[in-house]
């Protein structure tokens, strides 16, 4: 493997901003000093005024392989993620077939290592009658269990609630949970069909799947992992009231329950589903510009620990039906980071809270062997961005599949130019190098009987 060595950078990593130079070799971070220039490289990059970041750690997304490869697959949406910035992903069983048993788990993992230009994980999908093959699976070589409290793409619903107790009572591994009423949300759309027929407008999205419908579910996760000591992470927080359920006073390591942001919920508010309708249809949904506020406090504060995309492609033509046939979920890997260099450009975030929330605490709540930071002897994964270099989102540049972007016209004022993974330059101004491809994740597990 080539070596490298970046000079005149400002490293961004474990809550401060250092000039320093980086040597990788043998895929991992050799020396971080302050003039490396005496030491030889087979490729060097000046990156002189631009900002290195640990490469970033995306704990949900969608990259619909096998099954659903009209929307997007392993290798284009990785290749996305790559020039987002995202050097390693954990991704959700609701393929087709589900991940529902180790062993189309691991045909996952077989695809992965042929195709993706990241690292890589892959969620085990939880069922109402599958707890025994959950209790089988590995914890070193797999990110979590993947439970959906609300139905949405795959519809994997667990909804018999002596299982859901069993897999919060036994699993010793992480939950990851999609938490959302489905009854209070069937009750929601009956009601709007009633009043809008066939043609409910997607403003009403956040009505349908409502405040009540997503605090109701969190709460109930919430008292259940308490109830039963379970390591819980709920994922996409979109309403302020969820944000009290969660402790912002104990240090990540010591948390049992934790939780995570979306770029989505970061961003939008109901106000935006007039010009983008069914392009910022998600589940959950995109609800008010208060929730949106509460959200971002949590983050600041501790409540929330991560950020993350719930990148989750759909075609173009999916998403111009009318609203109820129209699928929920959009492209966000490629532009994860810069829209939240935005938030910084625009004094609500600093870089160093970027970093901890999309490296660190990822890493950390995971326990995901040797990545995260930017430490001699890691697995050299980072990020190299331009904070000034601004650019703007055509569906020339969009590169999942499916060829569109809810941040369409918009001009970010950061550029990510380089991203390298454990070692390997993959992406470089534009350019992919894809000779090599991502590693899977390894997990370093203290697990608790």
């Amino acid at each position: 493997m080539k070596s490298i060595l970046i000079t005149g950078a400002n490293i961004v990593n474990e809550g401060k901003i250092t000039p320093m130079d980086i040597l990788i070799q043998d895929g991992v971070f050799y020396n971080i000093g302050k003039d490396l220039s005496e030491f030889e490289a087979d490729i060097t990059i000046d990156a002189s005024g631009k900002y290195i970041f640990p490469g970033l750690i995306d704990d949900q997304v969608h990259f619909r392989e096998p099954g659903l490869t009209h929307k997007a697959d392993i290798y284009t949406e990785s290749k996305s993620a790559v020039a987002g910035g995202i050097t390693s992903y954990m991704e959700m069983p609701n393929t087709v077939p589900q991940a529902t048993t180790l062993e189309l788990l691991e045909d996952k993992y077989k695809i992965a290592a042929e195709k993706s230009l990241a690292n890589y994980s892959f969620f085990f999908g939880a069922t109402n009658d599958n707890i025994d093959e959950i209790l089988k699976v590995d914890p070193e070589n797999v990110c979590g269990i993947k439970v959906f409290q609300g139905s949405s793409t795959g519809n994997m619903l667990v909804d018999n609630q002596e299982s859901l107790r069993r897999i919060f009572a036994e699993c010793k591994l992480l939950i990851a949970t999609h938490s959302e009423n489905d009854n209070i949300i069937k009750e929601n759309l009956e009601k709007y069909k009633a009043e809008f027929g066939e043609g409910i407008p997607p403003s009403y999205h956040p009505k349908i799947r409502s405040e009540e419908a997503c605090y109701d579910a969190s709460k109930r996760v919430v008292d259940l992992a308490r109830q039963y000591g379970t390591k819980l992470h709920v994922l996409h927080i979109s309403t302020g009231r969820e944000v009290d359920l969660f402790d912002d006073r104990l240090p990540l390591e010591e948390k049992r329950i934790t939780a995570e942001a979306c770029i989505h919920h970061l961003w939008f508010s109901d106000e935006d589903y007039e010009e983008k309708g069914n392009f910022i249809k998600w589940n959950p949904a995109v609800k008010t510009a208060a929730d949106r506020e509460k959200i971002l406090a949590g983050v600041l504060k501790g409540n929330i620990d991560v950020i993350a995309t719930d990148h989750a492609p759909h075609t173009l033509e999916e998403k111009g039906e009318k609203y109820l046939k129209a699928p929920s979920g959009g492209p966000l890997a490629q532009h994860s980071l810069v829209a939240m260099l935005d938030l910084y450009h625009a004094g609500k975030i600093r870089l160093d809270q970027i970093a901890q929330k999309m490296c660190h605490n990822v890493a950390i709540l995971f326990e995901i062997e040797k990545r995260g930071y930017i430490r001699p002897g890691y697995h050299a994964d980072l990020v190299i961005v331009d904070l000034d270099d601004p650019w703007t989102v055509s569906r020339d540049n969009v590169l999942s599949k499916c060829g569109w972007s809810p941040f369409e016209g918009h001009t970010f004022k950061s550029k990510v130019t380089h991203t390298i993974v454990s070692g390997h330059l993959a992406y470089e101004n534009g350019t992919f190098h894809e000779e090599k491809k991502g590693e899977r994740l390894k997990f370093s597990r203290k697990i608790i009987d």
